[in-house]
């Protein structure tokens, strides 16, 4: 779960995001499951993958 993982990390970003609504990320549930990457995002406007499902 994104939110566990990020309690446990406790990353110093901005927040988070997952680009492009892919099928069977959080609030896109459905029969089919695409592959996605979380990503954090800090104030500067860097992103990185956080984690990948």
């Amino acid at each position: 779960m994104i939110s566990a993982a990020c309690c446990r990390k406790k990353p110093a970003v901005a927040g988070l995001t997952v680009p492009g609504m892919p099928m069977g990320s959080p609030g896109m549930e459905g029969a089919r499951k695409d592959p996605y990457q979380v990503l954090t995002f800090d104030g500067a406007g860097n992103s990185r993958v956080f984690a990948d499902y």
